[in-house]
């Protein structure tokens, strides 16, 4: 079964957000929103099909990394997380809640063997 295909996003903590979005817009280039950016790109195999890869600067007192005690979260992307989130139960691995669905896709969250948050997602195609 194929799990992770990819990386859907990269978030970390930082103290200013806003600024460091800025620092990046304006020494880097990256075309930042109030969500970070998005970086869009089109698969190897199907240039048809389409991805992006979200990058976001978090305020360093966010709960949402919780229960990680880590500045970061990567999202990684899935080709079925229901058949997923199924094996990884069978495997012992911690899932922190239910699958949610939204209109870009489907998130659950998992631990790691070292208790870093990860953040899977099937995106809507």
């Amino acid at each position: 079964m194929e799990k992770v295909t990819g990386i859907g996003g990269i978030f970390f903590k930082c103290k200013e957000p806003k600024k460091v979005s800025e620092w990046y817009k304006n020494h880097l280039g990256l075309n930042t929103t109030p969500y970070g950016a998005t970086f869009e790109w089109t698969d190897a195999s199907d240039p048809t099909k389409k991805g992006s890869t979200q990058w976001s600067p978090f305020e360093a007192s966010t709960k949402y990394f919780e229960p990680s005690t880590k500045d970061f979260m990567i999202n990684y992307r899935v080709a079925n997380i229901e058949a997923l989130v199924t094996e990884l139960k069978k495997e012992g691995v911690t899932i922190l809640d239910e699958i949610t669905s939204y209109d870009y896709g489907k998130f659950v969250h998992i631990l790691d063997i070292e208790g870093n948050k990860i953040e899977l997602w099937e995106p809507t195609e």
